[in-house]
């Protein structure tokens, strides 16, 4: 059985209404141009981190590359940003969501248009502080390290395809 047989919510193309985007997740990676959002699936111990927003939505750190910088700076700022959190280890890539937009102009002048992809991944983490919540970024009122089956369930809240996207992460990162 194949993994997307085994997550076939996650690997259903979708339509991200917010972006005009029409996605599709891959394990396959994407190359470095197309990349303009990473997120990660934090582990603190057994735990995943999750982050509640103003919207009341619980959603995984991550968010948009600012021009020129590295993928691994973008993840490194967005965990301090979202989530108060610093890496306690590597970064595990484990897939990513490719997506065409329709949408006239990208979202930022230097991002790849209209193709581009969302980089998933792993990490232990460090919860350091509270949220720096820049003005331009998620609003996040609360972060929380939550028992595995309760993320699974409450991440639903920012996408259907984020539970099998934990499920997905729990088995790749406790696997190595």
């Amino acid at each position: 059985m194949t993994i997307a047989d085994r997550y076939p919510v996650l690997h259903t193309p979708a339509r991200w209404e917010w972006g005009g985007l029409d996605v599709r997740f891959s394990t396959d990676l994407p190359p470095d141009e197309l990349v303009t959002n990473v997120h990660v699936i934090c582990f603190v111990g057994d735990r995943i981190v999750l982050c509640r927003d103003d919207r009341d939505v619980w959603l995984l750190p991550g968010g948009t590359r600012e021009e020129a910088e590295s993928v691994h700076d973008c993840v490194v700022r967005e965990l301090y940003e979202e989530a108060g959190a610093e890496l306690a280890g590597p970064i595990h890539w484990i897939g990513a969501h490719y997506a065409t937009t329709d949408r006239p102009l990208p979202y930022r002048p230097w991002q790849p248009h209209p193709h581009k992809a969302w980089l998933w991944s792993t990490a232990d983490v460090v919860l350091t502080g509270a949220p720096t919540n820049p003005d331009d970024a998620e609003q996040i009122l609360e972060v929380r390290a939550f028992p595995a089956a309760e993320a699974v369930r409450i991440s639903a809240s920012d996408g259907p395809h984020l539970p099998e996207l934990l499920t997905l992460a729990m088995e790749l990162h406790h696997g190595r």
